[in-house]
């Protein structure tokens, strides 16, 4: 089957037939004004970047069109009614990553067993459409005998290396399964997910707490936030701190308005407390502006260095695997 996918991407964009192909080696090409549609669907939203020859961003898209929001054997037609214009070049080449590739996805692109980089996940695209529509692999890591998956997030780390020029690092990608992922030699080696962002959602909307916390978030209180996050670090379980929450309240020690930001603090605090961390090792975050922000200030209280990456991660990461695919294939000659 990889032969014959190899054969197609030959066939499609007339590349010669390269020995290392025998070996498992890279597709070789010597094109140029190659176009990337790179594409991050997700369980409630879809992102596609239009990248031209260089890896430029010339366009993006969001739409909230979700895997949850597709029926089975709509994918093609969302894909097309969303990004169809980018894709009316006979060259245009389309990337997916993210839940895209799980069961109850388009089409399921099994895991990638860890270590790996970009040549295990080149080599292992799930193409939907032979040398043109490809879905990533997500990557599979074993800690103290029990598995941990992701999808999506690995491209967000490639891309971040690129992006930062590392080979080595520590990486957090916060969420509502937040990952800890350690990187050497450009490859990841393993990573931890914790389900920060979905405990948060659970104590502010099902516990006790909801009815102390107000209706909405509101504005941060970076105090607040700060508070829950020293109260986590020297406590032994979130268990017992987020009770904190309710009594602070109860005896005027918070006002109602800061709740959410403390509780926030609470649950950053106890993921970060979990990780073991040097005060001299700089780490990677990923991800929107306002959690980036949260963890890197969280981090700041323990004297960890840091700095942040956004969303121009998962474009980048996406042009690194085409790239190593295809080593001339989007490049200009």
């Amino acid at each position: 089957m990889a032969s014959e996918t190899i054969r197609e991407v030959q066939k499609c964009f007339g590349v010669a037939a390269d020995p290392a192909l025998k070996r498992g080696g890279r597709v070789s090409a010597s094109l140029s004004g190659r176009t990337l549609l790179a594409v991050d669907w997700g369980t409630s939203s879809l992102r596609g970047a239009w990248l031209d020859a260089r890896g430029q961003t010339v366009e993006e898209r969001s739409f909230a069109r979700g895997i949850l929001t597709v029926a089975p054997g709509e994918f093609p037609a969302v894909l097309k009614s969303c990004f169809g214009d980018w894709m009316q070049g006979p060259d245009a080449l389309c990337l997916m990553s993210g839940m895209v590739g799980s069961k109850q996805g388009w089409l399921e692109a099994p895991y990638c067993t860890c270590p790996a980089g970009f040549a295990e996940v080149a080599s292992n695209l799930a193409w939907v459409e032979p040398a043109r529509v490809a879905i990533v692999p997500g990557l599979c890591c074993e800690n103290a005998g029990i598995p941990d998956v992701m999808r999506g997030e690995e491209i967000q780390v490639f891309g971040a290396l690129q992006l930062l020029g590392l080979q080595e690092a520590l990486v957090v990608l916060p969420g509502t399964h937040s990952k800890w992922v350690r990187v050497q030699a450009g490859r990841i080696q393993s990573f931890s997910t914790f389900m920060t962002g979905e405990f948060f959602a659970l104590l502010r909307q099902h516990s006790i707490l909801s009815r102390t916390l107000p209706a909405s978030d509101g504005e941060f209180d970076s105090e607040a936030f700060d508070q829950g996050v020293m109260l986590a670090l020297r406590s032994n379980s979130l268990l017992h701190t987020a009770f904190s929450t309710r009594t602070l309240s109860l005896f005027d020690r918070l006002p109602a308005a800061a709740l959410p930001s403390y509780l926030s603090g609470l649950v950053i605090g106890e993921e970060l407390r979990a990780q073991t961390l040097q005060t001299n090792a700089e780490v990677v975050i990923i991800g929107s502006e306002s959690l980036t922000q949260r963890y890197q200030s969280a981090l700041a209280l323990r004297d960890v260095p840091s700095r942040r990456v956004g969303s121009e991660a998962t474009w980048a990461g996406l042009w690194a695997i085409a790239q190593t695919l295809h080593p001339n294939l989007l490049k200009q000659s």
